[in-house]
């Protein structure tokens, strides 16, 4: 996978694989929350990309990654909320 917003490869931990699975994600609707998502800093190339989607009961979406020589996919939330 490649995110045309970051212009970094995505990489997938086996945490976020599992993750993924077990809330029903595909690889791209990862991406998509990676590439049209709201984007909140986390501080050190941490960050947060989450997004709503109208057809999920499960929603905020988030994608929790680092931002390195790629953009490393960390885990995958449901039902997130957003810090202030």
């Amino acid at each position: 996978m490649h995110s045309t917003r970051f212009g970094l490869p995505v990489v997938l931990t086996e945490h976020a694989r599992l993750r993924m699975a077990e809330r029903s994600m595909d690889a791209a609707l990862v991406l998509e929350i990676i590439d049209t998502g709201i984007f909140k800093d986390a501080g050190k190339g941490h960050c947060w990309l989450y997004k709503h989607f109208d057809d999920r009961a499960d929603n905020l979406l988030c994608v929790a990654a680092v931002i390195e020589n790629a953009l490393v996919v960390k885990t995958i939330m449901h039902h997130w909320e957003p810090l202030p």
